[in-house]
């Protein structure tokens, strides 16, 4: 079970744009490229994921050039309002796209080519499940334009990957990093802190082996219990303990130290990169506020403050385009009020920080307060931002309701 859908307004068949959307052909566009295949359901993911003996409607040798044809009919959307422009970053998400035959990825990102242009040098991501690469795969990604891999390590500890339903082998994420690496791809490495069970111990031996593989990039998020995963049923019925906020506290603390001490600088709350090149384009996209197409079932989509969503099973998205009709379920316009919320949501996480003068004078004057608190950098205040320090980070929504409400 997955979450539902936003509300909203239904959005047109033919998925056209409103004709006063003002697009400024400067802002970066960037492609999202859902496949929604996995071989099992980890318990605690709540995406828009199927495996095999769950999907029905869609054969996921077919779902290429289902996906191929959604390409073509946005291509024509952005064309008519004065929207189109060539993708800055590319990123395959799941889901496992590497389910998928690197021929299938190649056919997906050359219609990207074909109906939008890539920038030269643009970054295009594909997310692997450790056991599903092999040096040939990482060689026919590469051979296809693919130039970064993301990695889901999760964790390096046994009895960690099976409380998260992981069944990835632990030695293969060494195997897949290799393959990368002599592929010429980029790496960067998932891992999930919190899970039952996990103790600081066990964390700082994923944190270890993680680094002795030198990725890239590294992004490492607390456990959330998701409404209608499989972890939270097993928390209900007590079966397993709910993660524990200051075991989990502790985990982020020691990550940031760690990483710190190897070389590797955060830039987002919950990621950290070797260098600024080294830092996700693509999620810089969403958290710049950029503007994506996403494409696959339930995949989201946001061009000049226009945001809409793709109805969610792969059965009804290929049904759509298969009636010549857009696979997009409903739209919104947020409000002033809601932009400004996100916008401080999102630049507040980031090391660039918020600049102050752009906050309302009540928020303005909230920011002593937070420096009071050891919540914002005073120097980098000083200067004109709001920059989380490494208790703000842990602290980051509670900063957040100071500076919105």
């Amino acid at each position: 079970m997955v979450g539902a859908l936003p509300l909203g307004t239904p959005a047109p068949l033919d998925g056209r744009l409103p004709t006063d959307l003002a697009v400024d052909s400067s802002t970066p566009f960037s492609v999202y490229l859902h496949v929604p295949f996995c071989t099992v359901r980890c318990g605690y993911c709540d995406f828009n994921t199927y495996t095999a003996t769950e999907l029905r409607g869609l054969r996921q040798d077919a779902f290429a050039d289902v996906l191929v044809s959604e390409i073509a009919m946005s291509a024509e959307i952005m064309q008519k309002s004065g929207a189109h422009r060539r993708a800055s970053t590319v990123f395959f998400g799941g889901g496992t796209p590497t389910l998928l035959p690197p021929s299938d990825l190649q056919k997906m990102l050359d219609a990207v080519r074909d109906h939008f242009g890539v920038v030269p040098d643009a970054e295009v991501t594909v997310e692997a499940n450790p056991d599903t690469v092999t040096q040939q795969t990482a060689e026919l990604l590469a051979a296809a334009g693919v130039n970064r891999l993301s990695i889901g390590m999760q964790s390096a500890v046994p009895h960690v990957l099976a409380a998260l339903d992981r069944t990835h082998n632990p030695d293969n994420v060494a195997t897949a990093v290799a393959a990368a690496r002599n592929s010429g791809l980029h790496v960067s490495l998932d891992l999930i802190y919190g899970a039952p069970g996990e103790s600081l111990d066990d964390w700082r031996a994923s944190l270890d082996q993680a680094l002795a593989l030198q990725p890239d990039h590294i992004s490492a998020y607390a456990l959330i219990i998701e409404e209608g995963t499989k972890l939270a049923r097993q928390i209900r019925r007590r079966e397993v303990v709910a993660p524990d906020d200051d075991l989990q506290a502790d985990m982020y603390e020691l990550a940031d130290s760690v990483l710190a001490a190897s070389g590797y600088s955060w830039y987002e709350v919950s990621n950290w990169a070797r260098s600024d090149s080294d830092r996700s384009q693509h999620n810089m996209a969403y958290w710049q506020s950029a503007h994506w197409w996403g494409y696959g079932p339930g995949a989201h989509s946001h061009v000049a403050g226009l945001r809409w969503w793709n109805v969610k099973h792969p059965a009804a998205y290929a049904a759509r385009l298969a009636a010549g009709e857009s696979p997009a379920a409903g739209r919104e316009r947020p409000d002033a009020e809601a932009r400004y919320l996100e916008h401080v949501l999102l630049r507040s996480r980031m090391a660039e920080g918020l600049e102050i003068s752009g906050l309302p004078d009540a928020a303005r004057q909230r920011v002593a307060d937070l420096i009071a608190r050891e919540l914002v950098d005073p120097v980098k205040a000083l200067t004109g931002t709001v920059v989380l320090t490494r208790k703000g980070r842990l602290l980051a929504d509670a900063v957040v309701r100071e500076l919105t409400r």
